[in-house]
C-alpha cells in the first residue's frame, strides 16, 4: 500500500489532511483559495498528508435481461395455406420421411422425384406442384456413386442435371500439430447438422427440394438414433432449415424387422423420427403380385392432409443399365395392409434388430431398465423380443445401490446366442449383483423382480 500511496500527488494549490477516527483514516482536500473543504478516505503514512486516488465515475447498473413467457396472440396471426412439392405428400417448408425395405427402388423414387423438380413437370399422379417452375435439388447420397448410378438413373428420368447438387463434403478445420502453423481445412463426410452446409448447396441452385439418403448415414456420430432426444436435438435445426428456405426435405430410411403392427413404428431408429416429419411415406411389394414385380407407395402419415391415395409402381430397365420408375395408378392398399401381408417370417430378423437396439443403446454404458423398454416400445421392439436379445448378449440386470434402479449394461464379453435360440430367461431367479460386488444382502421385492425380469 505505501508504493501506491507514493504514487499519489495533490494538483497544484492542493494538500491532504489527514484524521484517524478510530477506525479509517480520514483525508480533507483543502484547495488553495477555497473555504471549505471536501472529504476523501484514504490513507497515510507516517503522519504526513498524502493524495488520495482520484474518484472514478462507475457506469449507471444495466437492467437484467427480462425473462419468462413469450406469447403470441392468435388474433395476429394470418393464415396461410400449405404449399407443396407434391399434393398430399411431400410438402414445402417440412420434413418428410420415406420408408421401406431395401431394394424396393427408394432412391429410385426419389430420383425420379428430383427429375421432375429440375424441370418442372407433373408429379407421379399427374398433380401440379405449387412451384413455379423448374427448380434445383440437392442430393446427400451415401449408398449409390454419382458416375454409374444417380447420374444415369437422372437421365434416364429426363432431369435437367444443371440444377441438381450432390452434397459429398464438408470442409473442416484441423488444428496442427505444430502450434506456429495455421489449421488446414480438410474434407470430412456431411451430416443433417451442417446447416450452413446444406444451406450454401440450396442457395447455389436456388433448389426446393433436398434428398437425404439414408438418413441415418447423415446423423452426428454423437447421435443415438435409438434415442428420441437426440434425435429430435438433430432434426428440429433441420425443419427449422427447411422452413427458413420452403424447401422439401425428403429424409429416406431403411425398415427395423419388426413384425407388422403400426407403419409408425417400423421405420429404422427412434420413434422420434416420424414424430419430427409432417409427412410419411412408405414403400412395400404389391401383395396381390407373389412375383414381387410390382411395388405400392402409401402414405403412413399425413399431418397436413388427408392421406393421399396408394400408387402402384414398377422398375425399367434403360440402355446402359440404369432404372427408372414406371407409375401405374392408384390401388386400394394402405401402408398398414402392405405391412400386415409381409409380416411372416421376419422373427429371426426382429431379434436380429433388437440385439443391435441394444447394443447401440447401451454403449455408452449402463441404462436404467425401465428407460430401455421405454426406447424398445418406441422403436417398435416387442417385450419378449427384447428379453431374447438381453439373454442372447448376456446382459444380467444390476442394482445400483440400495435405493437406485435396476440397470443394463453390455458385458465385457457379450454372449451371444444363435439367433434362432429360444434361451429360457430365468436370470430374475439368480441371485442378482450389486455394483458394491457380491450378491445383494436383501431379497428383491416383486416390483425388483418384475423389473430385472424384464
Amino acid at each position: 500500500m505505501h508504493d501506491c500511496i507514493a504514487q499519489c500527488r495533490p494538483e497544484q494549490g492542493e494538500h491532504y489532511r489527514d484524521h484517524f477516527d478510530g477506525a479509517h483514516w480520514q483525508f480533507t482536500l483543502l484547495r488553495a483559495g477555497e473555504p471549505g473543504p471536501e472529504t476523501a478516505t484514504g490513507a497515510t503514512r507516517n503522519g504526513q498528508d498524502h493524495a488520495a486516488p482520484p474518484a472514478t465515475t462507475m457506469p449507471p447498473p444495466q437492467p437484467a435481461p427480462a425473462t419468462g413467457a413469450v406469447l403470441v396472440s392468435l388474433a395476429d396471426v394470418q393464415p396461410e395455406r400449405v404449399s407443396w412439392l407434391w399434393p398430399g405428400r411431400v410438402p414445402l417448408g417440412k420434413l418428410t420421411v420415406l420408408d421401406g425395405d431395401p431394394g424396393l427402388g427408394k432412391s429410385a423414387i426419389t430420383t425420379d422425384l428430383a427429375a421432375r423438380v429440375s424441370v418442372g413437370g407433373t408429379m407421379p399422379d399427374g398433380a401440379r406442384s405449387d412451384l413455379d417452375g423448374p427448380a434445383g435439388v440437392v442430393l446427400l447420397s451415401a449408398e449409390d456413386d454419382l458416375a454409374d448410378t444417380i447420374r444415369p438413373r437422372l437421365d434416364a428420368a429426363g432431369a435437367d442435371v444443371s440444377r441438381i447438387v450432390a452434397l459429398k463434403a464438408v470442409l473442416r478445420l484441423e488444428p496442427s500439430p505444430d502450434p506456429e502453423r495455421p489449421a488446414t481445412a480438410r474434407p470430412d463426410l456431411p451430416t443433417v447438422a451442417d446447416l450452413d452446409a446444406i444451406r450454401e448447396a440450396i442457395a447455389r441452385v436456388d433448389a426446393r427440394l433436398v434428398v437425404v439418403d439414408p438418413v441415418m448415414a447423415f446423423l452426428p456420430s454423437a447421435t443415438n438414433s435409438f434415442r428420441d432426444a437426440d434425435v429430435r436435438r438433430v432434426l428440429a435445426p433441420l425443419a427449422a432449415l427447411a422452413a427458413e428456405t420452403d424447401v422439401a426435405v425428403v429424409a429416406v430410411r431403411h425398415l427395423n424387422k419388426a413384425t407388422g403392427g403400426n407403419p409408425l413404428y417400423r421405420g429404422g431408429g427412434s420413434i422420434g423420427i416420424i414424430g419430427a416429419v409432417r409427412s410419411g411415406l412408405l414403400v412395400a411389394p404389391d401383395p396381390d403380385l407373389p412375383d414381387g414385380a410390382r411395388r405400392i407407395l402409401a402414405s403412413s402419415k399425413s399431418n397436413l392432409s388427408e392421406p393421399p391415395p396408394a400408387l402402384a409402381y414398377h422398375l425399367e430397365a434403360v440402355a446402359g443399365g440404369a432404372v427408372r420408375v414406371v407409375w401405374e395408378g392408384a390401388v386400394q392398399h394402405t401402408a398398414s395392409s402392405l405391412l400386415a401381408q409381409s409380416a411372416d417370417g421376419e422373427e429371426r430378423g426382429a431379434l436380429a434388430e433388437a440385439r443391435d437396439f441394444l447394443r447401440e443403446l447401451l454403449a455408452d454404458g449402463p441404462s436404467p431398465a425401465k428407460d430401455v423398454q421405454r426406447e424398445a416400445r418406441a422403436a417398435g421392439i416387442s417385450e419378449i423380443t427384447l428379453r431374447r436379445a438381453k439373454t442372447a448378449l448376456g446382459i444380467t440386470p444390476t442394482k445400483q445401490g440400495m435405493a437406485g434402479p435396476w440397470t443394463w449394461q453390455l458385458p465385457p464379453k457379450m454372449l451371444i446366442h444363435p439367433e434362432d435360440a429360444h434361451v429360457q430367461n430365468n436370470e430374475h431367479l439368480q441371485p442378482p449383483m450389486s455394483t458394491f460386488g457380491g450378491e445383494l444382502p436383501w431379497a428383491p421385492t416383486p416390483t425388483e423382480r418384475e423389473e430385472a425380469q424384464l
